[in-house]
C-alpha cells in the first residue's frame, strides 16, 4: 500500500458518510474531518496530512498561502505534486518502507502488531500477567490502513519501550495543538491550511529532496545509538527541519501481511492483515533544541541556555488553567506556544477578516512510565490580541486564574474538612475535587476571555466590572455546588453535621472575604477606564 496514491484515509463527509480516499482528496469541499475508529489515530492522521503538505507544497509567503485558502488546487493538480514523494511512502515491499528500519531485523524480537497500540501491554506485562486493564488479544490483526495509522501514531507519540528503546523527537507523549476554524463543518482543506507554515515564517528550511534520509530517515540505514558511537545522539544539525514530522525513534519492521482477515481495530474485512512485526532498540536518539511546529514548549527563564521541553498530557486532563501557556508566548514565564499557533495570531488572522476567534484543538496522551493514564482531546478558544496589549490582557487572565486556583484549593480543603476529623492526615488522591471545580467554571472562563478581548479592542485599561462580576458568580456557584455534591453525599447517620457546617461556613467566608475575591468585588464597583 502506498500512502500517497492509495485510498487509505477514512474521511467524514459533511453529510456524515465515511469514505476512504488518498491524501489528495483533502481539496474536496465536502470532506470535513478524518474518521478513524480511534481518536488517537485521528490525531495521527491530522499530523500526517499537515506534515505531508508542509513537505510537498508549503507556500512561499502569505500571498501564496491566501491564494491556496481562496482557490484550492484541483485534485489532479495536488495528486501530481504529491506523486513526487510517493517512493518514500510505501508501507510494504523490498525497498524503503514508510517509518520502518531498512534492515529487516530478522534477528530482532518478534512482537504482535498490537504492540503499535499505545495502550497495549508491553513485553513485561505479558510475561508477568499484569495486563489487567488492556487485555492481550485486542488489535492482533490489523488492516493495512489501521496499521499505517498505528505506525505513525506510535513513532509520533514516542513512548520508550525498555532499555535502549528511544523516546520520540518531542519526548514521550507530547501535546499537539492545531488551529481550527470556528465552524466544525468547515472544509478539511481550510482546517489543514491554518496549520501550514509559509517558507518565510519562523520555521525556515532549505528545499527538501524526496530522496533525502535527513527528511525521511527510513530511506537510509538507521543512525543507531550504541554507547560510544558517533551517532549516539541525533541533533537538529544532523537532520532536515522537516524530519520533525517524520521522526523514527523506534526500529520497527513489519512482517509480511497475511490474509484474509478481520481488522480488530476498525472491524472491516481485509484481503490482507498484519499480525506481527520486528522491533529492535538503539534507534534514533534525538537530543537538542528540536521544536516541532505543532507542539507547545516550555523553557526555564533562569536557564536560557537549556533547550525547551515539550508540554505533555497532564493527570486530570487539560483545561483553561493551561490556556495561557498554550496560546500566548511569554519569555518571563517560559511559555512557547506551538509555532502554528503563534503564526496564526501573527500572520494568518490579519489575512482572514472575520476569523477573530477560531478554535484551538489540543490532544495527546498522559503517559507515566510510558504507559497511558489517559488520552485527552479538548478545544479552547484562540483569542487574537494586539502585541501592544498583551501584557494588560495577560494581567487580567492571570487574575482570573489565581482566583480560580485559590477557589479550587479552598473547595478541596473544605470537602476534606467535612469528611475527616483530621483532614491534613487524610491519605489518598483528592485532586478530583479541584478538577470538578475547574470543570464547573470552564464555560464562564471562556466567556470572560471573549469579553476581555472585546474590552482590549475598545481600549479599556482596567478589568471590566461585568467580567469581575461574572467570575465572582462562577467561583461562588462552583465552590458551593462542588462542596454540597460531595460533602453532603452519603449516609446521613455517618455524617458529622457539625463538621460539615463548619467547613461550609469557612468556605463561604473565603468566598466573601478572601483576598482574591475581595479584589474582584472591588473591581465590580468601578467604572470602565478608556
Amino acid at each position: 500500500m502506498n500512502l500517497i496514491n492509495d485510498p487509505w484515509l477514512p474521511f467524514r463527509r459533511r453529510d456524515g458518510e465515511r469514505i476512504y480516499a488518498p491524501p489528495a482528496a483533502v481539496v474536496d469541499p465536502e470532506l470535513v474531518d478524518l474518521d478513524f475508529p480511534r481518536a488517537d489515530f485521528n490525531g495521527a492522521g491530522w499530523q500526517f496530512l499537515i506534515g505531508l503538505l508542509q513537505t510537498a507544497m508549503a507556500p512561499a509567503n502569505r500571498k501564496e498561502w491566501l491564494q491556496l485558502w481562496e482557490r484550492p488546487p484541483e485534485r489532479e493538480e495536488l495528486e501530481s505534486r504529491l506523486k513526487t514523494w510517493q517512493d518514500a511512502f510505501e508501507l510494504e515491499g523490498d525497498g524503503a518502507r514508510f517509518l520502518q528500519d531498512r534492515d529487516p531485523l530478522e534477528g530482532a524480537r518478534q512482537a504482535s502488531i498490537a504492540s503499535l497500540l499505545i495502550e497495549a501491554p508491553g513485553e513485561q506485562g505479558l510475561k508477568q500477567n499484569t495486563d489487567h486493564f488492556v487485555h492481550r488479544g485486542m488489535g492482533e490483526e490489523m488492516c493495512p490502513e489501521c496499521t499505517a495509522a498505528a505506525l505513525y501514531n506510535f513513532q509520533a507519540t514516542g513512548p520508550a519501550g525498555g532499555t535502549g528503546y528511544r523516546v520520540g523527537i518531542r519526548g514521550g507523549g507530547p501535546l499537539t495543538t492545531l488551529v481550527l476554524p470556528r465552524e466544525s463543518d468547515a472544509p478539511i482543506w481550510h482546517k489543514l491550511l491554518l496549520n501550514l507554515l509559509t517558507r518565510d515564517s519562523d520555521f525556515r528550511y532549505s528545499d527538501p529532496d524526496p530522496r533525502d534520509w535527513r527528511v525521511f530517515p527510513w530511506l537510509a540505514a538507521t543512525r543507531t545509538s550504541e554507547k560510544g558511537s558517533s551517532t549516539l545522539v541525533t541533533t537538529p544539525e544532523d537532520v532536515h527541519p522537516l524530519h520533525l514530522f517524520w521522526a523514527m525513534p523506534n526500529r520497527i519492521h513489519l512482517d509480511e501481511p497475511e490474509g484474509p482477515g478481520t481488522c480488530q481495530v476498525c472491524g472491516r474485512e481485509a484481503e490482507q492483515v498484519f499480525r506481527s512485526m520486528r522491533m529492535a532498540n538503539l534507534g534514533y536518539n534525538y537530543d537538542g533544541p528540536f521544536r516541532h511546529p505543532l507542539t507547545p514548549y516550555r523553557f526555564d527563564p533562569k536557564k536560557p541556555d537549556q533547550p525547551p521541553f515539550s508540554q505533555k498530557g497532564q493527570p486530570g486532563g487539560l483545561g483553561y488553567r493551561h490556556w495561557e501557556s498554550l496560546t500566548l508566548a511569554d519569555p518571563e514565564q517560559g511559555n512557547l506556544p506551538a509555532l502554528v499557533v503563534q503564526d496564526y495570531l501573527k500572520t494568518k488572522q490579519p489575512l482572514l477578516l472575520g476569523e477573530k476567534q477560531p478554535r484551538l484543538w489540543l490532544f495527546g496522551y498522559d503517559l507515566k512510565q510510558n504507559k497511558p493514564r489517559g488520552w485527552y482531546s479538548t478545544e479552547m478558544p484562540l483569542v487574537a490580541i494586539p502585541p501592544e496589549s498583551t501584557d494588560l490582557f495577560l494581567s487580567w487572565v492571570r487574575q482570573l486564574d489565581q482566583a480560580a486556583d485559590r477557589g479550587a484549593r479552598r473547595t478541596q480543603d473544605a470537602v476534606k474538612q467535612a469528611w475527616f476529623s483530621r483532614p491534613k492526615d487524610a491519605k489518598g488522591d483528592f485532586d478530583f475535587i479541584r478538577h470538578r471545580f475547574w470543570e464547573a467554571t470552564t464555560a464562564d472562563f471562556y466567556t470572560c476571555l471573549s469579553e476581555l478581548a472585546q474590552a482590549i479592542e475598545s481600549g479599556v485599561t482596567v478589568l471590566p466590572a461585568e467580567v469581575a462580576q461574572r467570575w465572582v458568580s462562577a467561583i461562588d456557584r462552583a465552590a458551593n455546588g462542588v462542596f454540597e455534591s460531595l460533602a453532603l453525599a452519603g449516609d446521613e447517620e455517618a455524617m458529622d453535621l457539625k463538621r460539615v457546617i463548619a467547613a461550609r461556613n469557612g468556605l463561604r467566608f473565603w468566598l466573601r472575604s478572601g483576598k482574591e475575591m475581595k479584589a474582584l468585588r472591588q473591581q465590580m464597583q468601578q467604572e470602565a477606564v478608556v
